[in-house]
């Protein structure tokens, strides 16, 4: 008989930590612990939370009955390390430095891998995390930006798609090395992966607001322009950042990151909002076909996930653009949690061999 595992998975969000218990690929329970803006307040840094969170997230699988002692592993969201392949990474004390000091930047995904290993440590089992935010796998032709001093950096929602991808190759009936795809992960940002033979080997930089608009990122903005407002006198660095991500986009233009929201406001007549609702959509598209240029028109399908997907009319105003290129996939939502349980399991079910982050 094939032995089965449990896996504690664990995904920390800016406000909220998401945990999960999988046997194997079934999930056993899954909940989304809220944080309020005071509990966070009283930390200086995201890496102080730790002990919070870690303390909340195992008084919550006590009063659910759940013993972390019989977990055979925990795995959690990578964060912002330096660039690495594709793969599970084993937490070590070099990843441990890079996250707490926040060696490549400060984000809420950081939390993951401490998090994951101070619990780990406890039970005695390994701590994983599983195709961070910073997986790298581009062409050295696709870093080029124009000015040798910003090369473009490969940022994007990897965790989701790679593990959508997997499953569009499923459909496809092939191996994820054996297809040519194009995945794009709509959420509060947009990413366009552009994955080839198993490598996503160009793609935008969506956690800095590259690419297209988003509900909250202002995508590629004219340079120039960008210059002029940044030496304007009227924004600090901060401010021109918070402009860029998190204040831009969608928001910048109707003061909402909700879909819904903007709906109502197009049923009521309101044209502006209409066209930024159609603009999200046509420029999604076009970096759709400027990503097709890269595979030069061998593709397999093109896969629409995340959030954003689950309005149909917009998914539809990108859907008519793009069906000349190929097959296109819908896959509603994100499916962080399930690929994270699933990149550990590989490695238990010694599929995969696990990666040392050095």
């Amino acid at each position: 008989m094939v032995k089965s595992y449990l896996i504690l998975v664990i995904n920390p969000g800016s406000t909220s930590t998401k945990v999960a218990l999988f046997e194997d690929k079934r999930q056993l329970f899954m909940s989304s612990i809220s944080h309020s803006e005071d509990e966070l307040q009283q930390f200086s840094s995201i890496s102080d939370q730790h002990e919070f969170r870690v303390q909340i997230i195992e008084d919550m699988l006590e009063k659910n009955n759940i013993d972390i002692r019989t977990v055979d592993c925990v795995v959690a969201r990578g964060g912002l390390l330096h660039a690495i392949p594709s793969g599970t990474y084993e937490v070590n004390d070099k990843m441990l430095h890079d996250l707490r000091k926040a060696e490549w930047g400060e984000h809420a995904s950081n939390l993951g891998g401490i998090i994951a290993h101070d619990i780990a440590q406890e039970v005695g089992v390994a701590a994983y995390i599983v195709d961070s935010v910073v997986v790298d796998e581009m062409e050295p032709i696709a870093r080029l930006s124009g000015m040798p001093e910003l090369e473009r950096r490969s940022i994007f929602h990897a965790l989701n798609q790679k593990a959508i991808a997997r499953r569009a190759a499923e459909e496809l009936e092939k191996k994820y090395d054996e297809v040519n795809l194009i995945v794009v992960h709509m959420g509060g940002g947009i990413s366009v992966g552009v994955h080839e033979k198993g490598r996503v080997v160009d793609v935008n930089n969506a956690f800095d607001g590259d690419g297209p608009f988003a509900p909250e990122r202002a995508g590629g903005v004219p340079a120039g322009q960008l210059v002029e407002l940044c030496f304007s006198g009227k924004y600090t660095k901060k401010e021109i950042k918070k402009r860029l991500v998190g204040n831009a986009g969608m928001v910048a233009y109707l003061g909402t990151n909700d879909m819904r929201k903007t709906k109502e406001l197009m049923e009521a007549g309101d044209q502006n909002a209409k066209l930024v609702y159609e603009a999200m959509a046509y420029q999604v598209a076009k970096e759709v076909g400027a990503c097709a240029t890269v595979l030069k028109g061998k593709i397999d399908g093109i896969v629409l996930s995340g959030g954003l997907t689950y309005d149909d009319d917009f998914v539809w105003l990108i859907k008519e653009r793009l069906r000349w290129i190929g097959r296109i996939f819908i896959s509603h939502g994100e499916k962080e949690m399930q690929a994270l349980a699933y990149g550990a399991l590989r490695v238990l079910r010694g599929k995969e061999k696990v990666k040392t982050y050095s």
